[in-house]
């Protein structure tokens, strides 16, 4: 598995490739960790790896590093990730966007109280996981009308009343070529995702992106 991470610091892209790392060595997945897209080029490494994990927020890709992550996906590697590291890397690659299945655009009131709703309880990702309260960014997003959505949030209409009941995805898994794609939003912290429900449903969605292969 490879974690590359970068980008904006204000997400801890360091600590949560750190977290998201043991995470991963504790189950004996064999890890790689990279501060680097430039890894992405590497054709040799690319082929052998079964999940990618990214937490890069904003930032830019070079053409070469795109393509050669594009092409990992498509033919089988799992690609995951969560909040911003993952939805909100490299604005201005449509592409990037597309493969992904959504793009982050605007979290109103900042880090706020707010449920994440679990709509469908038997996808493995999701099974036996119940609604759970969470506090961080609530992400309002553009997104992919072909991505399955595994829980929401529906957002109040505190900050920006002309939102007010809009229903909003927080966790999906969609498919590109042959590659495997798992969200989750919430994380603006990393240390938020170590509470349980938060981490059960990422390592359900990295045990299910890496079954691509």
């Amino acid at each position: 598995m490879l974690i590359v991470y970068g980008g904006w610091d204000g997400h801890q892209p360091k600590l949560y490739a750190e977290k998201i790392s043991g995470f991963l060595k504790a189950e004996g997945a064999e890890v790689t960790v990279s501060d680097s897209t430039g890894i992405y080029v590497n054709d040799a490494a690319m082929s052998e790896i079964d999940l990618i994990i990214q937490s890069i927020t904003m930032d830019k890709i070079s053409k070469e590093a795109f393509e050669g992550l594009q092409k990992a996906v498509k033919n089988g590697a799992g690609f995951a990730g969560s909040h911003g590291g993952f939805c909100d890397a490299f604005r201005d690659n449509t592409g990037y966007q597309y493969m992904t299945g959504a793009q982050f655009v605007a979290h109103p009131g900042g880090q706020i109280d707010y449920t994440v709703k679990i709509t469908d309880p038997s996808d493995p990702i999701t099974a036996g996981i119940k609604d759970f309260p969470t506090k961080t960014e609530q992400y309002y997003l553009h997104v992919d009308p072909n991505i399955k959505v595994l829980a929401t949030t529906t957002f109040s209409g505190d900050h920006d009343e002309w939102i007010n009941g809009a229903v909003m995805p927080v966790i999906w898994k969609s498919y590109f070529g042959q590659g495997r794609i798992f969200c989750i939003t919430p994380g603006h912290d990393p240390l938020n995702l170590i509470r349980p429900f938060p981490k059960q449903l990422l390592m359900n969605g990295f045990r299910w992106a890496s079954g691509s292969k």
